[in-house]
């Protein structure tokens, strides 16, 4: 599986402080990680079951992956996958309101929850003997949730407030909805995951049943353990806890509009309560898995990825036109965005920084990368490669994306050959391909009052 890209905000903030990133030893064979060792079945109701043996440690790590994230979100529904990862943790017919994590705490264990644009993700780590009560207790909330008014009213107001303190309170924090929204049209990726306000506070009781009632179904799901256990035993806990959980009444809906293809430049000036203006550019990608999406990865590391990539070396540290400047190949399910951010100076001319920012595009489609270049991002490939499978956690993280991304979970090892072979030419073949005029959005994003010329 390809790492996932943090937010905007999250790759401000690393430059801000002065994140330095290093790179490691040349790439050869010699450096591969061990293949990862898995049994993969399937339920008689659809339920995905992945197994892998890891005796090193008397530990178990548990994931459940709902395919469904923001992407299966219509207009004026935004955020009710987040809304509902929230909900699986207010009860069902055999456990009370909160105290799925209280119990796995109180054994010695971790759990929690995260949703993004493609999924929605459950997971517990605990000691290995008590992998029944996991089982039992995520094959319980997927049968019997308990969605009632109160809970669902209370829980609305949290996540508004959660909107607010990661969104809207924090500085350039809506840097993502902005870009997203500019740059798609009809696609779900335009908004965000956590949704609107206003879809939030639309949201109704009989919306969020439904919701569970067509995504939180066996066939839709991916059941992942790795740690200290016997495949033969774990799999007859999962019999016995999810093979009773029933079909969906009807298929799981894969509906989503296709973002048409984009032919001309498009531009905008906005303005937010900023302490300094932004130039964004982006161009519209191809999805995570396309022959095409891993030499853009590569591209993002030679362009962004430490101190020395191209951006920020060129226009923070050369140039000292931004205070920061940084951005990613945000690869996902369906086609997404690739993306640079510049932070701007008092009294700087955003029109200079933007023509740096689109000379480093052009300069990729002119003039080939190095081969040190491309060896030091394919390194930086490698060192997030390894790093990224030492603990149960990521090894599960890995092979459930592969299954439930890419319905193959030999993707979750095969893609470290694919990037070992990549050549100078494929980088230059996929800036020709995607960072062209017609497919680009320049944003000029100005502290309010600032005008509406372009310039601070």
């Amino acid at each position: 599986m390809i790492s996932r890209v943090p937010p905007l905000r999250s790759a401000l903030l690393l430059l801000l402080a002065g994140t330095a990133v290093a790179t490691v030893a040349p790439l050869g064979a010699a450096v591969h990680p061990p293949k990862l060792e898995y049994q993969m079945t399937t339920l008689p109701n659809g339920l995905r079951v992945i197994l892998s043996e890891d005796h090193s440690t008397p530990i178990v790590h548990l994931s459940m992956w709902y395919h469904v994230g923001s992407r299966n979100e219509k207009p004026g529904r935004t955020g009710f996958a987040h809304l509902f990862e929230h909900m699986m943790f207010k009860g069902s017919k055999n456990v009370q309101p909160e105290s799925h994590t209280s119990i796995i705490a109180s054994i010695g264990g971790r759990s929690n929850a995260y949703t993004q644009e493609d999924a929605t993700v459950f997971w517990e780590t605990l000691p290995e003997q008590y992998l029944p009560l996991a089982l039992w207790l995520e094959a319980d909330r997927m049968a019997t949730l308990r969605v009632d008014r109160d809970a669902f009213e209370k829980e609305v107001e949290v996540v508004k407030e959660e909107r607010r303190l990661r969104v809207e309170n924090q500085p350039y924090g809506r840097l993502n909805e902005i870009l997203f929204d500019q740059a798609f049209t009809v696609h779900p990726y335009k908004h965000p995951t956590i949704g609107s306000m206003k879809d939030l506070e639309s949201a109704s009781l009989d919306d969020v049943r439904d919701f569970h009632n067509t995504y939180y179904v066996p066939e839709n799901a991916v059941l992942t353990m790795v740690g200290d256990f016997d495949a033969a035993q774990a799999m007859q806990l999962v019999t016995q806890y999810f093979g009773r959980v029933p079909k969906a009444a009807k298929p799981v809906p894969h509906d989503i509009p296709k973002e048409p293809e984009q032919t001309r430049e498009r531009r905008a000036v906005i303005e937010e309560e900023w302490p300094l203006p932004a130039v964004v550019v982006a161009y519209h990608v191809t999805y995570d898995g396309h022959p095409d999406s891993y030499p853009l990865h590569l591209t993002s590391k030679i362009l962004f990825d430490g101190e020395s990539a191209r951006v920020t070396r060129d226009l923070v540290y050369d140039k000292r036109i931004a205070v920061a400047a940084f951005g990613s190949a945000n690869i996902l399910e369906d086609p997404n965005l690739f993306y640079a951010v510049a932070i701007v100076p008092a009294n700087q001319s955003l029109e200079a920084v933007e023509k740096a920012l689109l000379a480093e595009f052009d300069t990729l489609k002119t003039e080939p990368v190095s081969e040190h270049e491309l060896e030091r991002a394919k390194n930086q490939f490698m060192r997030d490669y390894i790093i990224g499978r030492e603990t149960d956690e990521q090894k599960a993280l890995h092979l459930a994306h592969a299954a439930a991304i890419h319905s193959d979970i030999t993707r979750a090892d095969a893609e470290i050959d694919i990037f070992e072979k990549l050549t100078t030419a494929d980088v230059q073949r996929v800036a020709r391909t995607y960072f062209t005029p017609n497919n680009r959005t320049v944003l000029y994003i100005l502290p309010k009052g600032a005008g509406r010329g372009g310039r601070r």
